[in-house]
């Protein structure tokens, strides 16, 4: 009886946890484009932006501020975090960041319209994006082990 009691309980909990993720995402969306209309340009960038992603792009890029495309030619899967440079991650199998990559327009654009040309080099044109881009490892090399030298006093 206890278990069932339990059961139930935790059942009640992760909706109402969930429920309240939601209403976040809701009010998370509602400040940006509050605040991104303030900066006319920003704004309009993203708007563009989000009309060319999917509903499933759209809905991880107002939760996290980032949205995962597939390559055309590879069908690796690379995440855009909101940004202007250095701003493309090669996801492992595992959604894990292993690779960098930075490519961007000849011409300065706001973070939305960097995004979505972004977007569109890597479902329509991925070898030739990536053929221009510069690449980096995601994670800091592990740190040399050094070693104490004891000096002779001169």
């Amino acid at each position: 009886m206890l278990a069932i009691t339990l059961s139930s309980a935790a059942r009640r909990l992760w909706h109402f946890l969930i429920d309240r993720v939601r209403e976040v995402q809701v009010r998370r969306a509602r400040y940006w484009e509050l605040h991104a209309s303030s900066r006319e340009p920003e704004a309009r960038g993203l708007t563009l932006l989000r009309e060319w992603l999917s509903p499933e792009q759209r809905a991880q890029f107002d939760a996290e501020r980032y949205f995962d495309v597939i390559g055309c030619h590879s069908g690796k899967r690379y995440r855009i975090r909101y940004g202007t440079s250095a701003n493309v991650d090669e996801l492992d199998d595992a959604g894990v960041p292993r690779m960098g990559w930075c490519f961007v327009p000849n011409a300065y654009l706001v973070a939305g319209d960097v995004m979505l040309a972004q977007k569109i080099a890597l479902e329509t044109n991925e070898r030739a994006a990536l053929a221009v881009a510069n690449r980096f490892p995601r994670s800091l090399p592990s740190a040399p082990a050094f070693t104490v030298v004891r000096s002779r006093g001169f």
